[in-house]
């Protein structure tokens, strides 16, 4: 690739991560909507938390929404519309979404809110089946994860300040926001106007993104000359799972619906408890067995699995869907466990730094996954592999300090940074092995989480983001190499695991109402080892296919 032609792709790629941004502010800022949901509707917390299910449930949805009508048509839509006007098509439906949520508020309906956030995110799930494909496409193969790096470094930006000005947006002050505060706040009878009029801003950034896609001459339309060809068994084997998966969650619901109902007389929340429980627990089951029929199935007979007959794709799917649902559910529950006198009983405005650096450690990796996309030389690149963890560490202790946060609790936490530098010095820019020595390390921070307490369980239990940071790039790099023309439906297939962050998070929750909270961390670790075990396995799986070495050798270095 000429230096004109890799100038020119640098260039498109800067104006991709725009919606990469989105993604992260939006998703992260559900933590806000959650507590404020709960006191307002007067929810229990397994209610509330539908929120995050309808959030990444319409990723699941609109992904496989996308291949049953590309199926049905007997060709690629996306492919015939291009990565680039797949995008603007995602930002137009999730600005559809923006105008349903000020419907929705305005109405002072819970459900409609569910149902707005369902529509924003089912645009995220066509914007996220573009963008993940097309930044890989925009240079070699074995930069595929850094380029997907950066623009998750640039998503978890998003997520870093999202909350931060959501929380203003919403209450208008950060510090100070606790619990006490959100249920006054709650009770207003015009508390819903402050979320018609940020949704009115979000809608207008949706509209002014798509603007900025449709003009843009830099970025191009992204369509290959791959021909579509279905893949029945892979359909069949989805359309069942999703089937099933409604079939449980209206069964179950309906009940838990009774039993909530009898428990705010007695007391016993135990029917509850199990309900959800049974929910979660099956919910699961499904997903990770259906998959593992199909990769069985396929390596029988490879006809009419479509982007399924590659076990790098299928193994990959349940990967992600591990990634998000253990992403999600040590940030969502991390606030429940800080409250217990264990780690200090920690609550309101003294929490809000904490569960701000989770998130601010997702960016601190991506910042230093994405330094290979600048090409810097070898010593420049060590260099840059000690300094940037600091100064994005550096960016986050910033965005709170402004809000208002009493940072000094997160001082000591740089001495944590240290073991994710010496992992990227490890990991060699490989993203297989990468992702197998930040399983290790997450799995090992998650034991001594769950084996100590206070402010050491503490910090373990927040590194679970430093080691989480580049497992999405990774394990999407990974997945779709060397699918060649069935790479948008592998795309498509792996957008469909983000399913993984409404089904694993609630399980904890539940999990935690039996067990405790501190103990249904053994979640996280389970979820970490299955992540480590991909990157050691898919490696084996490339190199029988011959192509291991596009993936794994970085770039000059």
């Amino acid at each position: 690739m000429n230096s004109e032609q890799t100038k020119s792709n640098n260039s498109a790629l800067y104006t991709l991560i725009t919606v990469f941004f989105f993604w992260g502010f939006i998703g992260a800022s559900n933590g806000v909507f959650i507590p404020f949901c709960k006191a307002k509707f007067g929810l229990d917390q397994f209610q509330s938390q539908l929120i995050d299910f309808a959030f990444y449930g319409a990723y699941y949805i609109g992904a496989l929404f996308l291949f049953i009508l590309s199926s049905s048509l007997k060709k690629d839509i996306l492919n015939n519309w291009g990565f680039k006007k797949g995008i603007i098509n995602g930002l137009l439906i999730s600005t559809v979404g923006a105008g349903f949520m000020i419907f929705a508020v305005t109405q002072g309906s819970y459900a409609l809110i569910l149902g707005a956030l369902f529509v924003v995110a089912l645009g995220f799930s066509l914007q996220q089946t573009s963008a993940q494909p097309f930044a890989a496409s925009l240079g070699e193969p074995h930069s595929a994860s850094s380029r997907l790096n950066l623009a998750g470094g640039i998503n978890s930006f998003g997520t870093t300040i999202g909350p931060i000005v959501v929380s203003a947006a919403l209450f208008g002050v950060v510090a100070g926001v606790n619990d006490d505060y959100i249920k006054a706040f709650a009770q207003k009878a015009n508390s819903l106007d402050k979320m018609e009029i940020l949704y009115m801003f979000v809608g207008g950034l949706f509209l002014l993104a798509a603007a900025l896609f449709f003009f843009s001459k830099k970025l191009p339309s992204g369509k290959s000359d791959s021909t579509f060809e279905s893949a029945r068994k892979a359909q069949t084997t989805l359309i069942t799972i999703t089937v099933v998966l409604i079939g449980i969650f209206a069964y179950i619901f309906s009940r838990y619906e009774d039993a909530d109902f009898i428990a705010r007389f007695t007391g016993d929340n135990k029917e509850k408890d199990y309900l959800g429980l049974g929910l979660t627990v099956a919910t699961l089951l499904v997903v990770v067995f259906g998959l593992l029929f199909a990769n069985k199935s396929a390596q029988k007979n490879a006809e009419g699995w479509g982007a399924m007959k590659y076990p790098q794709l299928v193994l990959g799917m349940l990967a992600l869907f591990t990634y998000v649902g253990v992403e999600v559910t040590i940030g969502s529950n991390l606030g429940e466990l800080m409250k217990t006198p264990d780690f200090g009983s920690i609550t309101g405005a003294e929490l809000a730094p904490f569960m701000s650096m989770y998130w601010g450690s997702l960016m601190i990796g991506r910042w230093a996954g994405a330094i290979s996309v600048f090409n810097p030389s070898s010593q420049m690149k060590k260099i840059l592999l000690i300094v940037v963890p600091y100064v994005a560490f550096g960016v986050v202790l910033t965005a709170n300090a402004i809000s208002g946060q009493n940072i000094t609790p997160l001082y000591a936490y740089a001495f944590v940074i240290v073991f994710q530098i010496a992992g990227f010095f490890l990991g060699k820019d490989h993203p297989s092995r990468t992702l197998l020595i930040f399983g290790l390390m997450g799995m090992v921070a998650m034991l001594i989480g769950l084996f100590t307490t206070g402010i050491v369980a503490t910090f373990a239990f927040m590194s679970g983001g430093l080691f989480l940071s580049i497992m999405w790039p990774s394990i999407f790099a990974l997945a779709i190499a060397g699918l060649g023309k069935y790479t948008s439906q592998g795309s498509a297939f792996l957008v469909m695991m983000i399913l993984g962050g409404g089904i694993i998070p609630p399980l904890q929750g539940k999990l935690s109402d039996i067990i405790g909270i501190h103990n249904s961390y053994f979640i996280p670790v389970l979820c970490f080892a299955f992540i480590a075990f991909y990157g050691w396995y898919v490696f084996e799986i490339l190199k029988k296919q011959g192509i291991a070495n596009e993936i794994e050798v970085g770039g000059g270095h």
